[in-house]
Parts: C-alpha cells; structure tokens; sequence
C-alpha cells in the first residue's frame, strides 16, 4: 500500500509557536503546577497520606508565584498578547480552579452536595476568566489599560487552600473536618464546602470591583 504523503505544516502553525514568549514559560510553570497539585491530591486518595495532601496544597502558592511573575515579565518585556492571556485563563483554571476542587475532595468533601458546591465553584471560575477575557479587551481599546477586576479574582482561591492544608495539617479531614456534616434530601454537605460556594459567587459578582494592581 502507497504511504499518504505527510500534511504539510502551515505557515500559521508557525507563526503561532513564534508567538510564544518567555512571560508565556512562566504561566505553562503555573499550570504545570495546577496538575501537579491534582495529581497529589489523588495520589493522596490512594494512599491516604497526610504529607501527600500537604504538598498538593503546597502547589497552589508556587503557581501563584508563576502567576504574578509572567504577568510581570510579560510589561517588562512588553509581550502582551491575546495568546498570553488565553493562556494564562487556562493555566488558571487548572490552578486555581480544579486543583482546590480536588485537594477539597481528597481531604474528605466527598458528599452529594458537596459535589454539587465544588462543580459550581469551578464553573464559576470559568464563566469569571471567560468575562475578563472579554472585559479586559473592550477596557483596553477604550483606556488602554485594564484598571479593576469584576468580581474577585480566581486566584483568591490559594486562600481555600490554605484552609484545607492547615485542615490536614491539624488531622481534620474525613469525618474529622471542621463544622461536621449535614444530611439533607438524601445526600451529606459539609458547612466547610459553602467557602468554596461563597468563593464562586464573589468571582461571578458584577457589582464587586477589585482595583487591579
């Protein structure tokens, strides 16, 4: 049988891995956190470590840092771009969105309601990143420079993480997890799952204006 001839690779393929700059290195560091720190939380779920939640959550503050610093790099360098910032959404997503959803679950919020909790605040973070996107670009053609966040910023969710981490630092995770659980309709919520609840709700509000730094 004739081997099909191989596509040809075309010029905007190229031009797209040009558009990568080194701002945009430090934001794949970030998500490369994110997995990271999902990946603990269910290796965490098999060997119910305690040290293993630990170092989950400790990925959370090293993508932050990744965060600020291609933010930094990127007006330093002056590499703004609609790539970088599409990128830096999806880094964010995965760091501040899924992996305390995770960490959340390994550490014991296991319940029926708290499953509804955590896929409503990832959905929130989603919906919170896809607005910026779309803020930032009509902010921008207007001023020149985006000046405040609508509603909070996803990365506030490192705070969820420490919660938890100091959770499992103190052993109080499972059944031990503070506020205990409440039975309702059929399925558990623990009182702790309503942070990320209120998590959600501050990063969709569109009266809450955070000044952007």
């Amino acid at each position: 049988m004739e081997a099909s001839p191989k596509a040809a690779v075309s010029p905007k393929h190229f031009s797209m891995i040009r558009a990568f700059h080194l701002a945009d290195v430090f934001t794949l560091a970030n998500a490369a956190c994110g997995v990271a720190g999902i990946g603990m939380a269910m290796r965490a779920l098999v060997t119910q470590r305690v040290e293993d939640l630990l170092v989950a959550a400790a990925f959370a503050p090293a993508a932050l840092l990744f965060d600020v610093v291609d933010g930094r790099v990127a007006r330093w360098r002056q590499t703004s771009s609609a790539l970088g910032r599409e990128l830096d959404s999806l880094a964010d997503v995965i760091s501040f969105g899924v992996a305390p959803a995770a960490l959340a679950y390994a550490c014991g919020l296991v319940g029926g309601w708290d499953a509804v909790v955590l896929v409503y605040f990832v959905c929130c973070g989603v919906s919170r990143l896809a607005r910026y996107n779309v803020t930032a670009e009509s902010m921008a053609e207007e001023t020149g420079k985006v000046t405040y966040f609508e509603g909070t910023p996803i990365p506030t969710s490192v705070v969820l993480t420490a919660v938890l981490a100091w959770c499992a630092w103190q052993r109080r995770i499972g059944a031990a997890l503070p506020g205990g659980v409440w039975t309702f309709l059929g399925a558990d919520l623990h009182p702790l799952t309503l942070l990320f609840a209120l998590s959600g709700t501050l990063m969709v509000s569109k009266t809450l204006r955070v000044p952007k730094l």
